[in-house]
């Protein structure tokens, strides 16, 4: 279990994503504001508590492998990359410029610290499930971790992969839903109805868990406990708000791919105690 002192730092670090993620969508005037501040929290307690990665050595063949499956969320990603080490945060001012390694989308040709491209919703599990087996038949003790979206899991090639993963058995995978309960379109109930999501998981032969996706100490318990289960995937079902930590762009749809314009900006910093 995290101590208190470890706990308080983990949610500095995932302020201090917040402020990022917004400044550089901001600068861009191009991205994904309200699934990257909720899926905050989730990379926070990966990057920075359970993943074994080293930033001066980004290739390093035994690290745990993560795959952003929910492409768009790009900035959250990048903005841990950078506070872990990978570049400099600098660098987080060139999203979407033409010439910048920080694409819209995570491109692993570009970005040091990550692993695979993403950006076409449906297609990281499966990512997923081959980096997991590949690991198991090389004979590593590394890790692979998915983070997709809960409109994401409407496609039908992550039920072919949660199929997979289950008759394979690659208990060495561990998939996240950042279950926010939005996407572009509006409710993802209305849109197309995924619930019950745990039941579901479950009749695939998951082992399956629940957690407040802001709760960096139920995040980080749940990737422990992930961790134990064997001959079976993971799947923890993260209960997050979309635009987490910014009262005004929490719990709406129009903000999935809007950027905040400068008075937005200037007044989400405030809240955040970074005016």
């Amino acid at each position: 279990m995290l101590n208190k002192e470890t706990v308080v730092e983990l949610d500095s670090a995932a302020r201090h994503l917040r402020v990022e993620i917004l400044k550089m969508l901001n600068i861009s005037q191009s991205g994904h504001t309200g699934g990257s501040l909720s899926s905050v929290e989730v990379l926070t307690s990966l990057y920075f508590h359970k993943m074994r990665h080293d930033p001066s050595n980004p290739a390093w063949g035994d690290r745990d492998r993560f795959v952003l499956s929910k492409g768009h969320a790009a900035p959250a990603l990048y903005a841990c990359l950078a506070q872990a080490g990978y570049f400099p945060a600098e660098d987080l001012k060139t999203l979407r410029r033409l010439g910048s390694h920080l694409q819209g989308h995570p491109d692993m040709n570009k970005t040091p610290g990550v692993d695979v491209c993403t950006g076409s919703l449906g297609q990281g599990l499966s990512l997923a499930n081959g980096l997991a087996l590949a690991a198991r038949m090389a004979g590593k003790s590394n890790r692979v971790y998915a983070l997709m979206g809960d409109g994401e899991v409407q496609e039908g090639q992550i039920w072919e992969a949660a199929m997979a993963a289950s008759h394979h058995k690659i208990d060495n995978l561990c998939a996240i839903v950042d279950c926010n309960g939005l996407q572009i379109d509006g409710e993802v109930k209305k849109v197309m109805n995924i619930d019950p999501l745990g039941p579901k998981f479950l009749a695939f032969g998951w082992h399956v868990l629940e957690v407040d996706g802001h709760d960096i100490q139920s995040i980080c318990r749940a990737l422990d406990e992930a961790e134990t289960v064997k001959g079976q995937p993971t799947m923890i079902l993260a209960r997050t708000v979309k635009g987490k930590g910014v009262p005004f762009f929490e719990h709406k749809a129009s903000y999935h791919g809007v950027p905040p314009s400068d008075d937005e900006l200037s007044r989400a910093l405030e809240h955040l105690g970074h005016a």
